[in-house]
């Protein structure tokens, strides 16, 4: 498997198409193969045809690329270029919008944007569904734009404050943050039960919503409106509020502008890149790249 902890040396490890096409072999079938098999029928019995970017089950007898039955599936962008786009939004802290990437690999915006969502589908993070426990930091937060800015047919719904969409998140100490679009500010109890483990101390701030949560938690709050916002040393939820920070900026600073159709494809993009920070940029692409099993048809994010 090739290392590369730059731009310039990702080009020079993939010099040609065939050199991204053998790299993608390696992160979903392995070194030798050990893990090869049929996207159409999960054969493992499988023939290799000479020119090394086709493939043939056995025992369906159907005939396919790598690419089957991943992201990059009926692309037909080059893998270099797919290539380059993992990069981007793997190595930018607040990722990369749609219209610079389609400057940056020659396409157009519309392919650029569609590209993005895809790999946003690489970006799920299978681990939420265990849930967090320790001392566990939970906030919400809000994102877009005041209902009386908008026009009439864009108002209503189930949003917070000043008409903004809800997005509740939770945080062990160090360990791992997620966040999801909430239809309402009724759920934040329910999202603390669904993933947090009984037990577990939660930190929140004074929000009535949590009330409640004392019976299965060991529940602490700090009280923001009253200027109290860490207690005891480590009664506090400033980390969480560090992550609504490093998100909101590249919302406001990249996208400006997510709809609540799509903005949880966003945050699962956002928090997968932040609980990866700590790695590196190559190693952050290979993980993304060793994720890209699914596929993602436009009319799904059309319609």
């Amino acid at each position: 498997m090739k290392q590369f902890d730059s731009l310039f040396d990702m080009m020079e490890a993939f010099p040609d198409e065939q050199s991204a096409i053998d790299h993608l072999r390696v992160m979903r079938w392995g070194a030798k193969d050990e893990n090869a098999h049929c996207p159409h029928c999960g054969g493992t019995r499988l023939y290799h045809f000479a020119d090394r970017r086709n493939h043939k089950c056995g025992e369906c007898r159907m005939r396919f690329s790598i690419k089957v039955g991943t992201i990059f599936e009926d692309s037909k962008i080059s893998l270099r270029k797919w290539f380059m786009a993992v990069w981007l939004i793997t190595s930018h802290k607040k990722g990369v919008a749609s219209t610079t990437l389609a400057r940056d690999i020659k396409v157009t915006q519309k392919t650029a944007w569609f590209m993005l969502h895809r790999l946003r589908v690489a970006a799920r993070t299978k681990s939420f569904n265990a849930p967090l426990k320790g001392t566990v930091e939970t906030d919400e937060t809000f994102i877009g734009g005041k209902d009386k800015n908008k026009h009439a047919h864009q108002r209503g719904g189930q949003r917070g404050p000043s008409g903004k969409a809800v997005v509740w998140g939770a945080m062990e100490r160090n360990g791992e943050f997620r966040a999801f679009h909430l239809t309402s500010l009724k759920d934040v109890k329910c999202a603390v039960e669904s993933h947090v483990a009984k037990g577990s101390i939660v930190l929140t701030d004074e929000y009535r919503g949590y009330q409640g949560l004392g019976t299965d938690y060991y529940h602490r709050t700090v009280n923001h409106s009253g200027g109290e916002y860490v207690r005891a040393v480590w009664i506090h939820v400033n980390s969480i509020e560090g992550a609504w920070s490093h998100i909101k900026r590249q919302i406001y600073g990249i996208h400006h502008w997510i709809s609540d159709k799509h903005l949880g494809r966003y945050l699962s993009e956002m928090t997968w890149r932040f609980n990866r920070r700590e790695q590196g940029e190559g190693d952050r692409m290979n993980a993304l790249l060793s994720n890209v099993a699914g596929r993602l048809r436009y009319r799904e994010l059309i319609v």
